[in-house]
């Protein structure tokens, strides 16, 4: 039943829980490569922007669900290093559902709506009805994903990183396939590309919960009205409302900053919004590195080990910062050939490329702070966390519109690397703060 972290070599559950992570992440984005990828090299650079000025407005949704789900993985993981299997259970059931349903709401209203989003915006009008028809059709995918995250939480708490791997990689076979079919076949232009991922994200979700249910049936649940457990909905919101909150505000701030960047016009958004895909799948070993720590300090927490928790932050770090510096490197060798095998002019390819290798010089700032951000997640300090985040998004919008006639487009690069800065510093000084109150 699932990956004792309590035990044995840090660094290696470490590898272990993150590699099958770092791999379906990889997959997850690889499959929305191709759908820029196929779009892009097909239809053209305008139905290529016309995704791209959509991708903020996406990700608003998305980041919700995984945010709140990233709650609910450090709690199942606390829950495991108690051995507590029954609320494991309450836990996977109560939220699989309400999750659900309430996207499937915000899905029915979103399609309803899209024009209206798009309006405010400020999407440019040569791209506005290529935008309206991806949104439009990528709204229902939400519930979906609802469903996948939340059992792809609980079974991370467990230290089953292998379970979402397998998923993904179902979706993104299907994905790729759909794709060329509704795209390069059917010509259906980037409404084919949305209805490809979809479909894709239906098959994902079915494999996770049918891969549950075989390998975990401690973990079955019948539809009731006592699935819905109070308890359960109460400790999980504890865990997984703060930085749902936090990755709904950081997205919503995305969207202003995505508004700011679409008065740059439409080259601009092209390339950043195709550096952006880029660098999504890039730093996904930083992110699930991060994650990694606050799984196996969650599980040593439960199991009232509180060194072992802390040796976790240590060896996730320098690992993390390995990780970093390598990625800096591949990106100034091979940033301007990953941007331009989308199908980009010149002109754009010139832009992402410069924007890339600023951004890229400070992955170590990032990975350092999703390494303390681990541990204090991990200690379930969730709410802070949140703070945290949030404080760095306004410091992100407050210096992209303060400096963006000094520096023009190439403010969205040195605001994010700012915020990274300001990320690690608030993190740093609470890990400080919390080291010497348990001295005292």
């Amino acid at each position: 039943m699932g990956r004792n972290m309590t035990q044995g070599s840090i660094a290696r559950a470490l590898v272990l829980f993150t590699v099958p992570l770092v791999l379906s992440g990889m997959l997850q984005q690889i499959f929305n490569w191709v759908d820029a990828f196929i779009v892009g090299n097909v239809e053209g650079e305008l139905a290529l922007a016309g995704i791209g000025a959509v991708t903020s407005t996406c990700n608003l949704f998305i980041t919700v669900i995984v945010g709140f789900t990233s709650g609910l993985s450090v709690l199942s993981a606390q829950q495991y290093g108690r051995g507590e299997a029954g609320e494991l259970k309450q836990s996977l059931a109560a939220f699989s559902l309400l999750l659900s349903f309430v996207f499937l709401i915000t899905a029915a209203l979103g399609m309803a709506f899209t024009s209206g989003i798009l309006t405010l915006m400020d999407t440019p009008a040569n791209i506005f009805d290529v935008s309206r028809s991806y949104l439009s059709i990528m709204f229902a995918g939400l519930p979906f994903l609802a469903v996948y995250n939340t059992y792809s939480a609980i079974l991370r708490g467990l230290g089953d990183s292998r379970a979402p791997f397998l998923s993904v990689l179902v979706c993104s076979l299907f994905n790729a396939g759909l794709d060329v079919l509704f795209v390069v076949v059917f010509r259906w232009g980037a409404a084919g590309a949305a209805g490809a991922t979809v479909i894709s994200q239906a098959a994902m979700t079915i494999f996770i919960v049918y891969y549950t249910a075989v390998k975990y049936p401690f973990l079955r649940y019948r539809l009731s009205r006592e699935s819905l457990s109070r308890g359960a909905l109460a400790r999980g919101s504890h865990f997984g409302l703060p930085p749902a909150i936090q990755s709904g505000t950081v997205s919503f701030g995305n969207m202003l900053l995505q508004r700011f960047m679409n008065g740059f016009g439409d080259h601009t958004v092209a390339a950043i919004t195709t550096a952006y895909r880029v660098d999504s799948l890039l730093i996904l070993p930083i992110i699930n590195f991060g994650s990694g720590v606050a799984t196996v300090v969650a599980q040593n927490i439960g199991a009232q080990n509180p060194e072992r928790a802390r040796k976790a932050l240590k060896t996730g770090a320098v690992m993390i910062a390995g990780v970093s510096l390598c990625l800096t490197l591949f990106i100034l060798l091979a940033g301007e050939f990953l941007i331009a095998m989308f199908g980009l002019t010149p002109e754009s390819v010139s832009i992402g490329k410069t924007f890339f290798r600023t951004i890229a010089s400070c992955y170590i700032f990032y990975g350092l702070a999703m390494a303390v951000r681990g541990y204090l997640e991990g200690l379930g300090d969730m709410t802070f966390s949140g703070a945290a985040g949030i404080a760095s998004l306004v410091v992100r919008i407050l210096f992209s519109y303060a400096f963006s006639e000094p520096f023009g487009r190439m403010v969205i690069a040195y605001a994010e690397a700012v915020s990274w800065l300001t990320l690690l510093g608030i993190y740093l000084a609470r890990y400080t703060w919390k080291s010497r109150k348990t001295a005292k």
